[in-house]
């Protein structure tokens, strides 16, 4: 065995540049960093987040402010008609099944639905809201639409 057969074990991640090890390694004097500057120092000081912009106004800063999002937007998850009437296998449809089959993601949010198609049997639909058109056409089949909170 020779001091150049040496290598880390197999399966290692350690990195192969020796740095600071002197100027036999290649890596020795400045280590890579380059010569004076803030990112050539030690400690926490030479870490520089990457929006920081050396001194200049930052871009966050520079931009003006616009918009708002209101905290009580209800953001609902869409259901139209016409999806219901492909997946009519049952006669009582609420936000767990719809989630079952899919159409939803997530029980735990608010479920609307739309009224775009057209219904022909009778379904009882559970739902945090309906339109104007889907509460008719639900009710004009003969189905219930019922808002559960």
């Amino acid at each position: 065995m020779k001091l150049n057969d040496i290598r880390p074990a197999k399966g290692s991640v350690k990195n192969s540049k020796r740095r600071g090890c002197g100027t036999g390694s290649g890596h020795g004097g400045t280590s890579t960093r380059g010569h004076k500057g803030q990112k050539s120092r030690a400690g926490s000081g030479a870490k520089v987040p990457a929006w920081f912009e050396g001194g200049q106004m930052p871009l966050q800063r520079r931009l003006p402010k616009r918009g708002f999002t209101p905290l009580k937007r209800r953001i609902y998850q869409l259901v139209d008609i016409s999806t219901l009437v492909k997946i009519s296998g049952a006669k009582e449809i609420d936000p767990a099944y719809l989630a079952k089959k899919g159409l939803i993601k997530n029980t735990r949010k608010p479920v609307k639905i739309l009224g775009k198609g057209e219904l022909k049997n009778a379904l009882t639909v559970k739902a945090s809201a309906f339109s104007e058109g889907a509460r008719k056409s639900i009710e004009a089949a003969g189905g219930k639409a019922e808002v559960a909170v």
